[in-house]
């Protein structure tokens, strides 16, 4: 009988990436699952990536600058972020976000986030 992978936040590793932003991450073999707790004044630097991104608000709000249009999101609202799209945030209020990736973050794996573990 195979076992299926289940996975409580709980018990999952918090990775501190700075004095403002721990992350927690479930890779699977085709997309990533992160949850970030965000204090306010966070700011995550203009990027991209190749991955698509869903990034849904638990609680909290926070800004997004997605190709230069601006939205407010708030807990229980959604963002959806193309692949290769430039985009930076701030943090309005201390704020829990999960973000979906597919494909999932093989720069993550490869331990190439320099621009999280800043301020």
């Amino acid at each position: 009988m195979k076992v299926m992978p289940t996975y409580n936040w709980d018990s999952v590793e918090k990775e501190q990436m700075n004095p403002f932003l721990t992350r927690q991450v479930i890779h699977g073999d085709m997309m990533t699952i992160a949850r970030l707790e965000l204090k306010k004044g966070c700011n995550v630097p203009e990027h991209s990536h190749e991955n698509e991104q869903i990034a849904m608000v638990q609680s909290g709000r926070i800004k997004f600058n997605l190709g230069g249009v601006e939205a407010t999101v708030g807990a229980g609202e959604t963002v959806r972020i193309p692949p290769n799209v430039p985009h930076f945030v701030e943090v309005i209020e201390d704020c829990v976000v999960f973000d979906l990736f597919s494909p999932r973050r093989e720069d993550w794996i490869r331990g190439d986030d320099a621009y999280l573990r800043s301020k």
